[in-house]
């Protein structure tokens, strides 16, 4: 008669007893608790479930870094940074370019940003060009460069059949515009 069909809530000593015992930065949701309690527009992007990496503010690192995971970057990097999402945090400078679908900018980057969404807060320094699909500066930010829109473009609908073209009209001409050697 009283059958309970949900499965108890998960207690915080369960929680940390599960390997995670660093807690999640205070902007960030918590790795249990769902995306959609956290503001969308007033935070960042939602973190994935590997966590985020960090390179501390002590930390200087030569060389590309790839990935598909969050990168905090509050030490400095030469090398271009191509991450799935990533935070310069104040003290974070990176010479080179930059790629992920969310960059937030807190300290300085040289070099071109590109991403679907992309912030400077207000302690921000870019020097170099910037591709965004969505883009915020805020005021007290500094930015040299340009601002490049881009979008993803949907694919191309297949073109209708359309009817021969007269024979009085010549047929087009292709130019192959490459050299031959």
């Amino acid at each position: 008669m009283f059958n309970k069909s949900k499965s108890p809530a998960p207690t915080p000593q369960s929680r940390a007893d599960s390997g995670s015992s660093i807690p999640p930065l205070p902007d960030l949701p918590a790795p249990g608790q769902p995306a959609a309690s956290a503001p969308r527009s007033a935070g960042p992007a939602p973190v994935s479930q590997r966590g985020l990496s960090t390179l501390s503010s002590d930390l200087q690192f030569e060389g590309a870094i790839t990935g598909g995971g969050d990168l905090q970057i509050d030490g400095a990097i030469k090398g271009d940074v191509r991450v799935g999402r990533l935070i310069v945090g104040e003290t974070g400078a990176v010479e080179g370019n930059v790629s992920a679908d969310y960059v937030e900018v807190r300290g300085r980057i040289v070099g071109g940003i590109s991403g679907k969404q992309v912030k400077l807060i207000a302690t921000a320094y870019v020097d170099g060009d910037i591709t965004a699909e969505q883009m915020s500066i805020d005021i007290g930010a500094y930015f040299q460069g340009r601002v490049l829109q881009g979008r993803r473009e949907a694919p191309a609908p297949t073109p209708a059949p359309r009817p021969a073209a007269p024979a009085a009209e010549p047929a087009p001409q292709i130019i192959d515009m490459k050299s031959g050697g």
